[in-house]
């Protein structure tokens, strides 16, 4: 028990081994780190990959950078080199790394230099570093170059070092995911002796950045920070191997870190402390955005910083969420116990004292209640943004509504003076809340606070002695006018503030009423296109974009089947970001790192069986994000949309799937069919000829006359049963062409009760004909093999009874049945005859032919204009009647009305 028990604690890492798993299929990436350039990168790489070539392996340069340097140059001889791509840009021809050429070309191995660079518009991706993400997901190994100061955790601390801003940049996980680090490290002293050599850079160059970046300080931070970060790298991967191999240890206890960003410039400055923070811990953490819920509105920028905040969050491996809560404290300590948060960072506030009074910063706020959550605060220059500006209103509403205060206390001051002429002595204070109350709950705040100091004035001049002087007597009218100023003002301000809150609520319920009628409409949408179409105009219409469209996946194509305003088709890039969020189910197109310069924004809809559509979604200002109700309002509709999308594909496979399963049934009702109705009378005809052939001189007359009626009687069934099977397949297919001329149907019936009796010798139908029937309009030749198929059924079921054929005339409608005295049909099976297959048992209580005779009754009846149905019972409560009923011809109809 004891040793089971240790192998069960000993087993290896679930997470360790799921991570492992999840490279199978990958790429191999290996990164050259650096602390600066020149330390000899590419030099390595090259010498790497020479090596790897001589010893069989596929390597292919697709991009490397000499820079002149005739050592790097010699190394690239010998080594297989893709061309570039040419880019046109404002007058210069730009050569890019072609990604299309790589992945046709598909080596082994592949070597990307400069990881962090930037590729030129109009590219596939806006970096080099994604162009490597999709090598690595189509299975090629990529090497590649990195200094350390293009991480972006470490963009900052790089920037505050060296004086010099970071723009290029690679996600840490990159770093962290790559499957070989290799430090290529020289010392600071000798990186200035190959950068006074002229190997780094050109002369001139060398010298200038001699003066900025290539001091010895900078470059022995820089080759701190990379020998850190490899340290922790190899720390790392030693921890996953121990796991993976189930190697004990004590292990930490997994640390959680929740980070408050706001919309302020300084939210990436602040999450970069975190993504550092969280790697030192190997901890997991969450980037939390929280809006004020009343009251408060943002500009275009701020909606725009925090945008790039949380996407340098999410870029760093940072899980991103957006909360509304006018609590946002309480709101930020909700979700850190629920996500078992164990530190909780904040920036520090540098708002002045009387502002902290009025509103405690944030930071303190968390430190007070947080209770057994530890609170991190970053202290720098400005890491708290102001706080989010309180609606504007333009220009003229502000004057109206001034105007509007300036009436209001006109014209209580005027009411003021009447009611004192005929009332008591008044509180002029309560009065002069009115047009306070007033402005509040229709104009605002700054005209109610107008209306205030309005109304103080107002009743100093007028109503408080000595009047019309804006002198006060005695001190407690002056203390009386003060605290009537500021209950004005308080009321004002707790008035305009409750207008916000209606107009928010109102906005709420506008926007879930929206949500309620898509939702409603799409619900009951059973057509996919109806769908598409209700999600597309609703999207338009509710969010104020210039156009959505909708793409559905059809035989390996992207096609639009929705898009409003109608668009007929996409431009190539357009059509490669729809394909990439399909395949990829990531977001592409604008403002995503994947062709951000096209006009759209491709989303996937996906659901538990995986991307079902393409939603494009084309801003009306390219320059600005989606705000975050607009962001909401979007999610929520393609949320909706993607059920819908799925319900309606579940209903048309769940079609599909009744239909395949009623062609099996067919087609095996069929094969059993053919079993034995060819196999029975071919049975009969092969025994009657071996008995012929062998026995032929030696039996009687009389036997052999019998075998061979026996033959002809069999051939005769195939006959019939294959006619029949052809009959069926003509139907069905639709190439049936009946014929459209006049019908004596006597004379058919006459005919048909003639081969009937050389089929059935034994068997006499009775025959009952109105000598007045009209001609029809059809084809005589499938009438009569209708009332053939009819008069063999009532043959085989009829138990031996008379079988009558009685035709007349209804009116305008020809009447042709055909009874039995049989057993008749049970009332439920009516209909099922029929149908396809569908066999009714002889009186002998056996099954009988192969259940189409009915079934191309029906088609040819059909096909001629005419109707066909079953009556049980027919006669004496026993018997079953086919009714048979055609249009007469017209001509004939009206013939005896004459």
């Amino acid at each position: 028990m004891a040793r089971h028990e240790t192998d069960l604690e000993r087993r290896p890492d679930p997470d360790a081994l799921l991570a492992l798993v999840g490279q199978e299929g990958k790429g191999r990436l290996r990164v050259f780190l650096g602390a600066a350039p020149g330390v000899g990168k590419t030099y390595a790489m090259l010498s790497r990959a020479r090596a790897a070539k001589a010893s069989g392996c596929d390597v292919v340069i697709g991009l490397v950078e000499t820079h002149g340097r005739s050592e790097t140059e010699a190394l690239v001889e010998g080594l297989e080199v893709l061309p570039r791509r040419s880019i046109d840009y404002r007058g210069r021809t730009l050569e890019e790394f072609d990604i299309d050429a790589a992945l046709a070309r598909k080596p082994q191995t592949i070597l990307v230099d400069e990881l962090a660079h930037t590729n030129a518009p109009d590219s596939r991706h806006p970096k080099r570093w994604l162009d490597v993400n999709e090598l690595l997901s189509a299975g090629v190994d990529v090497w590649t170059t990195l200094n350390i100061q293009h991480l972006e955790s470490l963009a900052d601390v790089v920037t505050r070092i060296t004086g010099v801003a970071v723009r290029e940049t690679v996600p840490d996980r990159l770093l962290a995911d790559a499957h070989d680090v290799i430090l290529v490290d020289i010392t600071p002293d000798e990186l200035l002796e190959r950068l006074s050599q002229g190997k780094v850079y050109v002369t001139d160059m060398a010298a200038r950045a001699r003066q900025n970046f290539f001091i010895p300080r900078n470059l022995i931070a820089l080759r701190e920070l990379a020998l850190r970060r490899t340290a922790e790298r190899v720390d790392d991967e030693m921890v996953d191997l121990l796991r993976q191999s189930a190697i004990e240890g004590p292990w930490a206890t997994s640390e959680r870190l929740l980070v408050l960003v706001g919309p302020g410039s300084s939210g990436e400055r602040l999450v970069r402390t975190a993504a550092r923070l969280a790697s030192g811990l190997n901890a997991s953490w969450i980037a939390l955005y929280i809006e004020r819920a009343i009251g408060e509105s943002q500009s275009a920028e701020d909606v725009k910083n925090v945008d790039q905040t949380l996407r340098l969050a999410e870029m760093l491996g940072a899980e991103v969420e957006r909360r509304i809560s006018e609590d946002m404290v309480g709101e930020a300590l909700k979700i850190a116990r629920q996500g078992n948060i164990t530190q909780i960072l904040v920036g520090r506030s540098r708002a002045n004292f009387p502002a902290r009074l009025w509103r405690p910063s944030l930071a303190s706020e968390l430190v007070r209640r947080s209770a057994n959550i530890p609170v991190l605060v970053e202290i720098a220059e400005e890491i708290e943004p102001p706080r989010p500006q309180r609606k504007k209103i333009d220009g003229a509403s502000l004057r109206f509504g001034v105007a509007a205060a300036v009436l209001l206390v006109a014209v209580t001051v005027g009411a003021g003076v009447l009611l004192e002429r005929w009332l008591p002595p008044l509180n002029f204070v309560t009065i002069f809340l009115l047009p306070v109350l007033i402005c509040a709950a229709r104009f605002g705040l700054w005209p109610a606070i107008v209306a205030a100091l309005l109304s103080f004035l107002a009743e100093d001049y007028f109503f408080i002695d000595p009047r019309y002087t804006f002198t006060i007597s005695e001190p407690y009218e002056f203390i009386t006018l003060i605290v009537s100023l500021v209950v004005a003002v308080v009321t004002g301000m707790l008035a305009s503030r409750l207008r916000d809150h209606s107009s928010a609520m109102r906005q709420r319920a506008e926007a879930a009423q929206s949500l309620f009628e898509f939702s409603r409409k799409v619900a009951g949408a059973s057509e996919l296109d109806e769908v598409l179409w209700s999600a597309a105009t609703h999207a338009q219409k509710t969010l104020g974009i210039k156009s959505v469209a909708f793409l559905i996946p059809e035989e390996r194509e992207l096609a639009i089947r929705a898009a409003w305003p109608p668009i007929d088709r996409l431009d190539p890039g357009e059509s490669v970001a729809a394909r990439w969020a399909l395949d990829k189910n990531e977001v592409a197109g604008w403002r995503t790192g994947t062709l951000p310069n096209v006009r759209f924004q491709f989303r996937p809809l996906a659901t538990s069986r995986g991307v079902v559509a393409v939603a494009g979604v084309e801003p009306k200002l390219t320059d600005e994000p989606f705000d975050a109700q607009q962001e909401r309002m979007l999610t929520a509709i393609l949320e909706q949309a993607a059920i819908a999308i799925d319900r309606s594909l579940l209903v048309k496979e769940s079609v599909r799937t009744a239909a395949l399963e009623e062609s099996e049934r067919l087609r095996t009702t069929l094969l059993a069919s053919l079993s034995h109705d060819l196999r029975t009378p071919l049975a009969a005809i092969t025994g009657a000829v071996t008995s012929l052939r062998q026995l032929g001189d030696k039996m009687a007359e009389a036997d052999r006359a019998d075998l061979l009626i026996s033959i002809e009687e069999e051939a005769g069934r195939l006959a019939r049963f294959v006619g029949n099977l052809l009959e069926m397949s003509r139907i069905e297919s639709g190439a049936l062409h009946p014929r459209k001329d006049l019908v004596d149907v006597a004379e058919v019936v006459r005919a048909t009760i003639a081969r009937c009796k050389k089929v059935f010798p034994n068997w006499r139908p009775t025959t009952s004909l109105s000598p007045d029937l009209p001609p029809i309009r059809g084809d005589a030749n499938l009438l009569g093999q209708v009332l053939f198929n009819l008069l063999d059924n009532a043959h085989k079921y009829g138990a031996e009874g008379n079988v009558i054929v009685h035709a007349r005339r209804d009116g305008g409608t020809l009447v042709l049945t055909v009874t039995d005295e049989g057993p008749g049909i049970k009332p439920t099976d009516l209909t099922r005859v029929f149908e396809k297959f569908y066999r009714g048992g002889r009186p002998d209580g056996r099954k009988a032919g192969t259940g189409l005779g009915l079934s191309i009754c029906k088609g040819l009846v059909e096909a001629m204009g005419g109707t066909i149905e079953a009556q049980s019972p027919a006669i004496k409560k026993r018997g079953t009647r086919m009714i048979l009923r055609f249009p007469c011809e017209r001509q004939a109809a009206a013939a005896p009305q004459k």
